[in-house]
């Protein structure tokens, strides 16, 4: 067999496994390029070029600046100051649409969606609306951001890094901003006037599935809650934590009622899950005297710092004790942040009495957590979800300065990103052990082996021969019916299978086609950016999968709902292309 006849034979099996996902999307990637090295169609260092990328640098690096955004509470605190700002409830979750769109174009929208997961939820029950109609157009919102820079999805990023090996130039940092804008405002107008009367109303409690715990927080000075009612803080409605009592110097009121009225200094005793006490720490002015002690004893901040659940075991010192009868935190050197026990109670933190099976949320240092005794059982590692706002501000400008050099060109985005990732494990933002961890290896993986089949694609001859019968396939539709079939098949293939494996496979073939029938590949290249992060019409894509549990959607409200986002941002990118980009030079 011809070079070309096994590069095409080699293309239809990796296209049939990441649509059907029988072996993992990096796993099949690197099948693909171990087969390019042993055929012989590639020389490793062309086969390894990959991996030492802009394209990857640059991925890795924003893969780590969103961890250090999500670790310094940035984006939390944005989605709990519009839950604060907006008093209609219709607008509000309107607002915290937009804010989605917007705060997705510049990082992971994955990671979006699942920060103002709980937020939204929360924003939706105040409104009265069903967090079925909510959920599924906050992810949709988070991928509808994500078409707008450069850096919105990684999808983007992979088609910029791929274009220069065809022969064309990288994406402007805001070329997207052209179509990806008008699709974005149009697609949120669907999801707020159009998705809530397709959408099913199944009202959700999105703590159902999580662990209750008991947490003492005490009101600080300048704290939002100082001088407002229990009713008026909105702490269950919009923050999901019940208050069952709070101390005031030395008296415990036990259930107070809406109309107790918060003062600085005051202890209350709330019930709520794990992400929702982290929160408020954060957001509400309050904070955790066991955790303010610990630090002050041992110095311990920041980074250093582990979150934990444990279980207590039985024949433990802490038994029957409560904690500070069992010297919890000279014993282990760690503090309680909250408890759970199955049996609900109205008891405060400080003096429950410790039971076997209670699930306690420690913190600590890591070597502190790492030698709990066995009476301590650790259940699961939560350190990722604690948040710091003090490292907000410094994280916040090392991000938007990275994107500011790499959007005016001062510094290639490569570099910014890099130097800011630098800057952030020197400044102590996060640690690199947690650097590491937050990198996507799959994506990485994925995207290196795929650029170098795009290099063997070109070299053998196997893009000529694919696009030329391409060409004269979609000749007879002209350029716009050609982008429009383009688009229709991205958005086909990224269904299935991944978005950045859709756009890598369409890339050639959109560009080869474009230059066999001599029209400017500009315009295809932008339609199928744009179509394969239109991931709409099932549940497969990660933002989606965040949302599809808690509103216990049905694979069928996907098709519902996003066949007709697909449509809409269809017609726009119709309209919008062939005008900003031309198909003649």
């Amino acid at each position: 067999m011809t070079p070309v006849t096994i590069l095409l034979i080699l293309f239809v099996a990796a296209l049939v496994l990441f649509a059907t996902e029988l072996i993992p999307v990096d796993v099949t990637a690197l099948g693909l390029l171990s087969a390019l090295l042993l055929l012989g169609l590639l020389k490793p260092k062309e086969a390894f070029a990959g991996f030492g990328s802009d394209t990857v640098l640059t991925l890795a690096s924003l893969f780590i600046l969103t961890r250090v955004l999500l670790r310094a509470g940035v984006i939390e605190w944005i989605g709990a100051t519009l839950a604060r700002r907006v008093r209609k409830p219709a607008a509000m979750l309107q607002a915290m649409l937009s804010a989605v769109a917007g705060v997705s174009a510049f990082t992971s929208n994955t990671a979006t969606t699942a920060v103002f997961l709980p937020v939204v939820s929360a924003v939706s029950r105040r409104a009265g609306i069903p967090a079925s109609r909510a959920l599924m157009p906050l992810a949709f919102a988070s991928i509808l951001g994500g078409t707008v820079t450069l850096i919105g999805t990684t999808t983007n990023l992979v088609v910029s890094g791929a274009l220069p090996a065809t022969g064309e130039k990288p994406l402007g940092f805001f070329e997207l901003a052209w179509v990806g804008i008008p699709t974005a405002l149009v697609g949120l107008l669907y999801l707020f006037f159009v998705a809530p009367r397709l959408l099913p109303a199944r009202d959700v409690q999105l703590e159902e599935t999580l662990r209750a715990y008991l947490a003492d927080l005490t009101v600080a000075a300048g704290s939002p809650l100082i001088g407002q009612t229990l009713r008026e803080t909105n702490l269950g409605r919009d923050h999901g934590l019940t208050v069952v009592a709070v101390r005031r110097g030395t008296e415990t009121i036990y259930a107070p009622g809406a109309d107790f009225r918060v003062q600085e200094g005051d202890t209350l005793a709330v019930e709520g899950p794990t992400e929702r006490i982290l929160a408020g720490k954060n957001t509400l002015g309050v904070v955790s005297r066991s955790e303010q002690k610990l630090q002050a004893e041992s110095g311990e901040v920041g980074g250093h710092i582990r979150l934990v659940e444990a279980v207590v075991m039985p024949g433990g010192p802490l038994i029957g004790r409560t904690l500070s009868e069992g010297r919890f935190r000279e014993r282990y050197g760690c503090s309680v942040l909250a408890l759970h026990r199955r049996n609900r109670t109205t008891e405060r933190l400080g003096r429950l009495r410790i039971q076997v099976g209670d699930v306690l949320l420690i913190q600590g240092s890591a070597d502190r957590v790492e030698n709990l005794n066995e009476h301590l059982a650790v259940l699961g590692d939560l350190t990722e979800k604690q948040s710091d706002l003090k490292k907000a501000p410094a994280a916040l400008l090392l991000f938007i300065g990275a994107v500011v050099l790499g959007a005016t060109g001062v510094l290639p985005l490569s570099v910014a990103v890099v130097v800011a990732v630098a800057l952030c494990l020197i400044l102590r933002l996060i640690t690199p052990e947690e650097a590491y961890g937050s990198i996507e290896w799959p994506v990485i993986v994925l995207v290196a082996c795929m650029l170098a089949f795009g290099t063997a694609f070109e070299q053998t001859g196997a893009a000529k021969v694919l696009t030329g019968g391409l060409s004269h396939l979609l000749a007879p539709l002209g350029p716009t019916g050609i982008l429009a079939a383009l688009f229709l098949v991205t958005v086909a293939l990224t269904q299935p299978m991944s978005n950045q494996a859709a756009a890598l496979v369409m890339l050639p073939l959109a560009i080869g086609t474009a230059k066999t029938l001599g029209y400017d590949p500009r315009p295809f290249v932008i339609g199928i950016t744009i179509a394969a992060s239109n991931s709409f019409i099932t549940p497969l894509e990660p933002s989606c999968m965040l949302v599809y549990g808690p509103g216990r959607y049905s694979f069928m409200d996907f098709v519902r709902v996003g066949t007709g986002l697909t449509i809409v941002t269809f017609i726009v990118a119709m309209l919008v292309i062939p005008v900003i980009w031309p198909f003649h030079h």
